[in-house]
């Protein structure tokens, strides 16, 4: 009997893998949101460098205090059905990895929870206990998502052509462009416009039947 189909799935974070977008959580803390959720729009659409509107919103930030991580972890609400797709994804033997422009201090906690087997997102750099207004390491733009993609899939061992990309935003695109499928999710209209296939429905197990999977 022939063995099921391997996939390794790569989710985006923010308004894909959890409704919220996490930068904006922080902003609100910050009394910034107006104007971060403005750039973040922006930097969706693809109207703006990824990495120029990080900055610029990650800027907006300084002073807030670490606490302010589980304020917004406790207020994170998964996509319908992240957990169906998850387990779903495990229960024959593929892989799950998330990819995001966000934040590791709040992502961590989210991938564990919902059993994510691969994760990478930014980190904000602390000071005496409070943001300073930037960032620490690399910045996970539109190139390294499509990076961390390939590396999840090597070291799977799983081939290019049994990936899958699901994103919303132009970050999202590039990892799109080297997976066997790029799904766009409830998606800007320059993403819908280069994925294979587009989900329009907020509910994350909407995927599994397009790999011939059922949850």
């Amino acid at each position: 009997m022939t063995a099921p189909a391997r996939f390794l799935v790569v989710l985006d974070a923010d308004s894909t893998l959890i409704e919220d977008e996490v930068i904006e959580l922080l902003a609100a803390a910050a009394g910034s949101l107006d104007l971060v959720a403005a750039v973040t729009e922006q930097a969706m659409r693809g109207d703006i460098d990824f990495a120029q509107s990080l900055r610029l919103r990650v800027g907006t930030l300084a002073g807030l205090p670490v606490t302010v991580f589980e304020e917004v972890v406790r207020r994170v609400r998964p996509t319908l059905g992240a957990r169906d797709l998850i387990d779903g994804l495990h229960a024959q033997g593929s892989r799950v990895g998330v990819v995001s422009g966000g934040f590791h201090e709040v992502l961590d906690s989210i991938a564990t929870d919902l059993g994510v087997d691969h994760w990478r997102a930014n980190r904000l750099e602390v000071i005496d206990g409070h943001l300073t207004g930037g960032l620490v390491g690399p910045i996970i733009d539109a190139a390294a998502k499509a990076v961390a993609l390939q590396e999840w899939a090597e070291l799977d061992g799983i081939r290019l052509p049994q990936t899958v990309a699901v994103g919303d935003g132009a970050n999202d695109l590039q990892m799109m462009g080297v997976a066997g499928l790029g799904v766009a999710f409830n998606a800007k209209p320059i993403v819908r416009a280069q994925a294979d296939l587009a989900v329009d429905t907020r509910d994350l197990s909407q995927v599994l039947p397009l790999l011939g999977l059922r949850g």
